[in-house]
């Protein structure tokens, strides 16, 4: 059956946080503090698996602001003992433009969509307003729909924002295409009947392997 929607996961499927361990080691030195580079970026991604796991995902952290802030505050604990003050500074980067890039094949994608007429709707986990950030990088009239977390109190793995996304395209289940990065979140889309194709972990500044959406959108067309 062909693909007439494609439903997208935004964080680590179409942008990436490149510049966040750099930031860390910046903010670190302007106060006085040692931190290499290489002790930062293990405690960044220390913190960004463990925001990862079952057990964080249900502390619901994307389900309002107030939540998500303090949940990603208490993953950088370690960070904070290592440069105090650094978990505020690196949220509030984290939660705007200049802490976030597209992959380099993103907006080919989403170009690549548009110019077939298939919609594309990001369904994300997030707390924050994610226009500002595609508005920024000029891409946001290449979206069709914002369904975001934290703008219906529901997170994914619950089903809720993919029948919304999927009302927002009106369309049934088989005939999307629900694509992202965590088997635990975007992999419960298969449960309201959506296919899902499901990214492995990125390689830094390298593409990020999304030419593969339009070849499935092509070959079921």
């Amino acid at each position: 059956m062909s693909i007439e929607a494609v439903l997208l996961d935004w964080g680590h499927t179409l942008f990436d946080t490149p510049g966040s361990v750099d930031f860390i080691v910046a903010h670190a030195s302007e106060h006085g503090v040692d931190l290499s580079r290489h002790d930062a970026h293990e405690l960044w991604d220390d913190a960004r698996r463990r925001s990862r796991n079952a057990d964080e995902i249900a502390k619901g952290r994307d389900k309002s602001a107030a939540l998500h802030h303090s949940c990603w505050i208490a993953l950088w604990t370690e960070l904070e003992e290592r440069s105090p003050g650094i978990s505020e500074a690196l949220y509030e980067f984290e939660t705007s433009s200049a802490g976030w890039s597209p992959y380099i094949d993103t907006r080919d994608l989403l170009d690549g969509l548009h110019s077939r007429g298939i919609p594309a709707v990001i369904v994300s986990d997030v707390a924050f307003d994610l226009r500002p950030i595609l508005a920024y990088f000029e891409l946001d009239h290449l979206i069709h729909t914002f369904v975001l977390s934290g703008e219906h109190g529901t997170t994914k793995p619950e089903l809720e924002l993919f029948r919304l996304a999927l009302g927002a395209v009106g369309l049934p289940p088989e005939r999307a295409l629900m694509v992202g990065d965590n088997h635990l979140n975007d992999g419960a889309a298969i449960d309201v009947g959506l296919r899902a194709l499901l990214l492995p972990p990125a390689t830094p500044g390298a593409p990020r392997g999304l030419q593969i959406i339009l070849d499935l959108v092509d070959a079921t067309a």
